[in-house]
């Protein structure tokens, strides 16, 4: 693609052109992956600044740079760009240059802090069932209907996510369904999308060491609908208090959402139980393989966002109510000794409270709740032992042990934890850094009629020590402790 179509739409300070316009055969933010007659784009990120690295694209054939600051030396065979923010256009640049992908789909976005994977990942699963081409970006993986793209992120970054919207068009994809991260909102990884619909599902306490305030990360969230079109949809939840601030100052349609009061889609439990619920829907009955008062908000959001995009109530709930729970999340795995281990990847204070609080409500004290809880390294200290006290306020026994603990000490990391319980809640707390051996304690505890509940990683298969991912599944582990039972 000629450089004049691709910046066209970009306001620039100063452009520095060759005497031939470059055609663009590629664009990057990394100069590592930069071949000859690429665009490269230099972006000051939050630890490293591109700008240093324009000199290596150089090198390795780019015919055009995107910069803040021009290099001392110009290359009078590249074009220069020079811009105020190259942060803020990376995303339309990589938007036009993929041939605005979302313009030639419905591209349905998800965000808040717990649910998004449940959501989106189930209404990609929805749509399928229902006979479309879809796609999926979320945290587990990415899809481009029913072929897999591993994910590193939740949301990719600005030219990975343009490459796979628009792999999804070529293919013929009607709907895409996707995370929205907070992260990504703050790096502009959107900028330049076209949303059909977007979705809240809530707002708690996550990400502090990115964002520093409740305030900056709700405004960071708010601003995704702020920028959705007139002829969108967003739907809100309204059993969290942000719910209505999120879409306040939205063009969109707004619908809402709630599982206590009134609203476009309201929903009640019938029935519940560990491998699943009978749930009212807008007066319909229906069964689900999803447990907990999380999970009916969750339902709620991907209902209405079926029947927004057109689809007959009736026949959403019906393929619904035949959708798997996304991996590791609140996945149950029963024993022969009669007891039952939920994995989950609960990993804020909230998600903690949040699946306990369902294990309890089933339970009814007929049986004792063991809980497996670590925090990951190098992220947001303050949860830390908030998320101690919620296992230990709904639970028997706690054993706190080792997530993530990236680049800290696993024990220094347990130490935080311990420190937001007083003398009489540490009695039901275990602390053992191995968390292998942390699962077969807590297996071992487990009687009849009891829950082991194993939080933190979910889906994820592997430890992340040191810089270095090490093979780790709570699901295997659980299922080799109840073969050798």
């Amino acid at each position: 693609m000629q450089l004049n179509n691709i910046i066209k739409e970009v306001q620039f300070i100063q452009l520095i052109m060759p005497n031939d316009i470059p055609e663009i055969t590629g664009v990057n933010i990394d100069s590592r992956l930069v071949k000859g007659g690429d665009m490269f784009i230099a972006m000051r990120g939050t630890q490293v600044d591109g700008h240093k690295y324009i000199s290596a694209a150089e090198e390795q054939g780019a015919a055009a740079i995107v910069c803040e600051t021009l290099p001392e030396r110009i290359n009078p065979n590249v074009a220069y760009i020079k811009v105020a923010d190259s942060q803020a256009v990376a995303g339309k640049i990589a938007t036009t240059f993929y041939g605005d992908p979302s313009q030639r789909l419905k591209l349905v976005g998800v965000t808040g802090t717990n649910g998004k994977t449940t959501i989106a990942t189930l209404l990609y699963e929805l749509f399928r069932e229902m006979g479309h081409k879809c796609g999926l970006l979320s945290t587990v993986c990415n899809y481009i209907d029913g072929a897999a793209y591993p994910s590193t992120h939740t949301t990719p970054d600005v030219i990975s996510l343009n490459s796979l919207l628009g792999k999804m068009a070529d293919e013929g994809c009607e709907y895409v369904f996707m995370e929205v991260s907070s992260h990504s909102l703050a790096q502009e990884r959107v900028g330049g999308l076209r949303f059909a619909g977007g979705i809240f599902t809530n707002l708690t306490r996550d990400h502090m060491d990115f964002h520093n305030t409740m305030d900056e990360y709700l405004r960071c969230k708010k601003s995704f609908f702020d920028k959705l079109p007139s002829d969108a949809f967003a739907i809100t939840n309204l059993d969290d208090k942000n719910g209505p601030v999120m879409v306040q100052n939205t063009r969109a349609d707004i619908k809402k959402y709630s599982a206590r009061t009134l609203g476009d889609y309201k929903g009640r439990i019938v029935e519940t139980h560990l491998d699943g619920m009978l749930l009212e829907f807008n007066r319909i009955e229906f069964t689900t393989h999803l447990t907990g008062r999380f999970n009916v908000s969750n339902l709620l959001a991907i209902f209405g966002a079926a029947v927004e995009l057109g689809k007959d109530p009736q026949e959403v709930l019906r393929v619904l109510s035949s959708l798997k729970p996304v991996s590791g999340r609140f996945e149950t795995i029963h024993s022969k000794e009669g007891y039952s281990a939920i994995v989950d990847y609960a990993h804020t204070p909230d998600a903690i409270k949040n699946v306990l609080g369902t294990v309890n409500e089933v339970l009814r004290g007929r049986g004792s709740i063991i809980t497996v809880v670590g925090a990951g390294g190098n992220r947001d200290k303050g949860k830390r032992p908030i998320m101690a006290q919620e296992a230990v306020k709904a639970s028997s026994r706690v054993i706190i042990t080792s997530d993530n603990p990236r680049f800290e000490e696993p024990q220094e990391i347990i130490d935080d934890m311990l420190a937001g319980l007083d003398n009489e809640q540490k009695k039901k707390v275990i602390s053992i850094v191995d968390r292998k051996e942390a699962i077969k304690t807590a297996c071992a505890l487990a009687s009849k009629g009891d829950v082991v509940v194993i939080a933190g990683k979910g889906h994820e298969n592997y430890q992340d020590i040191k810089g270095v991912k090490h093979h780790f599944d709570d699901k295997e582990v659980v299922k080799e402790i109840f073969n050798n039972q």
